[in-house]
């Protein structure tokens, strides 16, 4: 839905959509991100009304470029935002170390969407740790509509402390749908200007990274004592109980409702925090008063749980801890992990019905459907095309793979994936298999298109400068069809559906002196055979090739088809020529094909 509602009126929007509309009433200029789950409806919401309010938005190759596009205008005092999943974090990371050194001069805030439980990426990495690592504050919302005021309100906060700022939000409040009151949004200041007065901050040469980083310890001792006065998001329930729970973003959701379904509410201590990295030492303190334990609930590491651990040594305070010792390290928490915890910690039994356990109680004998390639998907024809090249060849092969629809091929009927790491690992981890195996064994790198851009130019070009013989099978359906059908300096249309050059993967390739560049349909089966081939057949040599496997998504096809009135064919398959050999059933194994 659009977020441009009347301020004042309550809507119901996803976490992410919360997110972009508390941006835009902060009046940012500047958005920039790369799509990942579950961070890309954030950017996908700013796009989609960029130029109603005449913001600037762009779905940047990668997320270090995201950050950094971001950056660069908070320096020159544009209000900018830079999201991205947890992961993408670990590619921004460079420069978000230094950029706490330098700062900022317009308020810049960068959104984590980590993913407890792995619902859609490779670990389940807790971002607020680099709280501590970078000396940036860290933010936590609970629901939907906190989300969206934090990160209005955290666009002042970090112009105040001229600090970057850390929005962490987790699968379940991306993606979980809350009442939101709309506020006034800010005109965009889209224009600023580059200050020289200080230039120094901004060049990290040894000198003055020495200085940058006095001044970024003396800042943090600041804003360690602002959190403190966060009182309309650090809010404490204080009964004088023997007992305090304290709790961080969506583990505080759930710890209210299984006390206030429990009875329990103004029975024991209760605190929220909000401001995760570093906690409100002063209300924390509070909270802790003439208690004789805590119990601290939070989602993944016990980053919460240390602080508080240590304000009480630092206190001199007998409070014993309860935590990761009740509330589990691995998984997104449920109300019935944090009912059994605070049961536990309140010697009681909770009792808690919730649909998860009422599914149990029923039996489904339903059939496996393990994820498979949508209909008439390119990838498909690809995977089967290798499968039967590398087969009628009789070559053992290695195949390292890399993060897309195309990690799909790990399963039946292809199983042709033998890694998934990390974006762009396939080919820089294809170099040091062909360094490590004997050179009978063929090393095939997977990767897709938008991966491709993100991550996959470096290592090729590694694999070209210390000759490490691979076929690389670029897997190319135009979009990055994974998060959704963003577009990709492949498209030829930007964030906003603006026209935007195209650069082709097989001209870069060229460009660098590929030994074998090929574009093939994917659905040419014979051509792409072929030129699987020929592209062993210069691995074989000690060369490194590309085959560029082309062929839109075909979801993206059928959209524009519809949209036209265009009438699509339907196929079949003609009895009369049939052997019934079931090749197409049990070896291509497509969804759309059907017998009766």
């Amino acid at each position: 839905m659009s977020i441009l509602g009347a301020p004042g009126s309550k809507v119901i929007l996803l976490g992410n959509e919360a997110i972009a509309r508390g941006a835009i009433e902060a009046g940012i200029g500047v958005a920039a991100a790369y799509p990942g789950t579950p961070s890309t409806e954030i950017v996908e919401t700013l796009a989609s009304i960029a130029r109603d309010i005449g913001l600037y938005v762009e779905w940047s190759v990668n997320e270090k470029v995201a950050f950094e596009v971001a950056y660069g205008a908070a320096m020159c005092g544009i209000r900018a935002l830079a999201a991205m999943k947890h992961v993408g974090v670990n590619v921004a990371k460079d420069t978000l170390m230094s950029s706490a050194y330098t700062g900022v001069k317009g308020g810049f805030v960068i959104v984590s969407a980590d993913d407890p439980s792995c619902h859609s990426s490779q670990n389940e990495q807790d971002n607020r740790i680099l709280g501590f690592h970078a000396y940036i504050p860290v933010f936590e919302p609970y629901s939907p509509g906190e989300a969206k005021e934090l990160t209005r309100f955290l666009f002042y906060f970090s112009e105040k402390f001229e600090s970057p700022v850390i929005l962490r939000t987790t699968t379940r409040i991306s993606h979980a749908r809350g009442v939101v009151v709309l506020g006034k949004p800010e005109k965009p200041k889209v224009k600023g200007y580059f200050s020289k007065e200080d230039v120094e901050r901004w060049i990290l040469v040894p000198v003055n990274a020495r200085r940058q980083r006095r001044i970024l310890v003396e800042k943090w001792s600041r804003i360690k004592r602002e959190v403190d006065n966060l009182t309309d998001f650090n809010i404490l329930h204080y009964n004088s109980s023997r007992k305090t729970i304290i709790a961080s973003g969506l583990a505080y959701s759930y710890v209210y409702e299984v006390l206030s379904d429990s009875n329990l509410l103004g029975k024991v201590n209760l605190l929220k925090i909000s401001s995760v990295v570093p906690i409100p030492n002063g209300l924390t303190r509070k909270a802790l008063e003439d208690v004789d334990s805590v119990l601290v609930v939070e989602e993944l590491e016990p980053v919460v749980e240390v602080q508080v651990k240590n304000l009480i040594v630092d206190n001199g305070l007998n409070v014993k801890v309860y935590g990761k010792n009740l509330v589990p390290l691995t998984g997104e928490l449920t109300l019935e992990r944090v009912a059994k915890a605070i049961g536990k910690f309140l010697d009681t039994q909770l009792s808690i019905t919730t649909n998860t356990s009422i599914c149990r109680s029923v039996e489904f004998k339903v059939p496996p459907r393990p994820p498979t390639f949508c209909p008439g998907c390119p990838h498909r024809a690809t995977y089967y095309a290798l499968k039967r090249v590398i087969q009628s060849l009789n070559v053992k092969a290695v195949y390292l793979g890399d993060i897309g629809c195309y990690t799909l091929g790990y399963l039946s009927p292809f199983r042709l994936l033998d890694t998934c790491i990390c974006m762009g690992a396939s080919i820089g981890v294809a170099c040091g298999v062909s360094k490590a195996i004997s050179g009978d064994t063929l090393v095939v790198a997977l990767i897709g298109d938008s991966t491709f851009y993100h991550a996959g130019i470096p290592p090729l070009v590694n694999a070209l400068y210390n000759r490490a013989p691979m076929l690389i099978l670029v897997f190319d359906n135009l979009w990055t069809a994974m998060t959704g059908h963003q577009p990709h300096p492949g498209t030829g249309v930007n964030a906003t559906g603006g026209k935007a050059k195209v650069i082709p993967i097989e001209d870069i390739a060229k460009t660098m002196g590929v030994d074998y560049v090929k574009v093939v349909s994917s659905y040419n089966i014979v051509e792409l055979e072929s030129t699987l081939r020929e592209a062993i057949e210069c691995v074989r040599r000690g060369g490194v090739a590309v085959v560029i496997s082309r062929g839109e998504c075909r979801l993206v096809t059928l959209r524009r088809l519809r949209r036209g009135g265009v009438k699509t064919p339907v196929f079949y398959v003609d009895s009369n020529l049939c052997t019934k050999c079931y090749t197409c059933v049990n070896e291509f194994m497509c969804p759309a094909i059907q017998i009766d």
